[in-house]
């Protein structure tokens, strides 16, 4: 029986898999699997965390709600508000900017019709420019998901990344098959 808290549900699977992360702590430790739940929720969610995620998250893990904000609010990986299918993060840091970020940067607010922090009328594309995402060598890149896309240097480039997602599902999490 999945669980409603403050009218966000989780799966079954969802709650298996935070108590799966919840087990691998010393009793009285669960806050450690914060982060862990954090993903899952974002999982859940269409690739966001609410208050109410959030607040269900504080509920298992027996800790207060400001605890998951502080957490939520910290990391970029955590979008707390609704973003498109492919949430494009762009890394803007000397390094990329040096290789041709900002220009790609540019290339794909005026392809996608969008500013930083928002979404295509499409719902397909979210712009979210974040700090060092470590690959500073095959910049100008981009992370979406778990997956890097190096070398993004000219609008062809900008053009076929663009094509190419447009045709890709989003993977499911391996817990949640």
């Amino acid at each position: 029986m999945a669980e409603t808290i403050n009218a966000f549900k989780f799966s079954d699977k969802a709650l298996v898999e935070i108590q799966r992360y919840i087990s691998h702590y010393p009793e009285g430790r669960q806050k450690s699997a914060l982060l862990p739940a954090l993903h899952v929720a974002q999982a859940e969610n269409n690739g966001w965390v609410s208050p109410e995620a959030m607040d269900a998250i504080a509920e298992i893990l027996n800790i207060q709600p400001i605890e998951v904000y502080e957490v939520a609010t910290f990391y970029t990986m955590f979008n707390l508000k609704p973003v498109g299918k492919h949430v494009l993060e762009v890394c803007r840091t000397g390094p990329c900017c040096l290789r041709g970020a900002d220009q790609m940067i540019e290339t794909l607010k005026q392809k996608l019709n969008i500013e930083e922090g928002e979404t295509t009328a499409d719902g397909m594309f979210t712009l979210k420019p974040v700090e060092c995402l470590a690959s500073c060598g095959t910049g100008p890149m981009l992370q979406v998901r778990e997956t890097y896309y190096e070398n993004i240097d000219s609008e062809e480039a900008v053009d076929q990344f663009l094509e190419m997602m447009r045709n890709k599902e989003v993977e499911t999490p391996e817990w949640a098959k």
